[in-house]
């Protein structure tokens, strides 16, 4: 189970996350993605809680709330999507034609 938390500060770390959901429940994992090029957090952020029942009051307390000067965005996190080539088209096909 994981929960994803937008709009997060630039200076947050994973210490700071895990206090912020722990008041729910216990958190097993914090993952704060950061860009390659910078190596500055993203702005957003993944809290796995141990239980369901956890989660969706961690998401209930703290969807839209103000914390670090910015109004959070927390739900549930959807399963990543994968990166496919191109669809539709001849792509890398040979077509023939020519």
């Amino acid at each position: 189970m994981s929960i994803y938390v937008g709009n997060l500060s630039y200076k947050v770390t994973q210490e700071d996350l895990s206090k912020v959901f722990a008041d729910y429940g216990t958190v097993k994992r914090v993952q704060l993605p950061t860009d390659r090029e910078t190596d500055r957090v993203r702005g957003f952020g993944f809290v796995e809680m141990e239980t369901a029942a956890e989660e969706e009051a961690a998401i209930q307390a703290l969807d839209g709330a103000e914390w670090m000067g910015r109004v959070m965005k927390v739900n549930k996190a959807r399963p990543k999507e994968e990166k496919g080539g191109r669809s539709g088209g001849n792509w890398g096909k040979n077509s023939g034609g020519y």
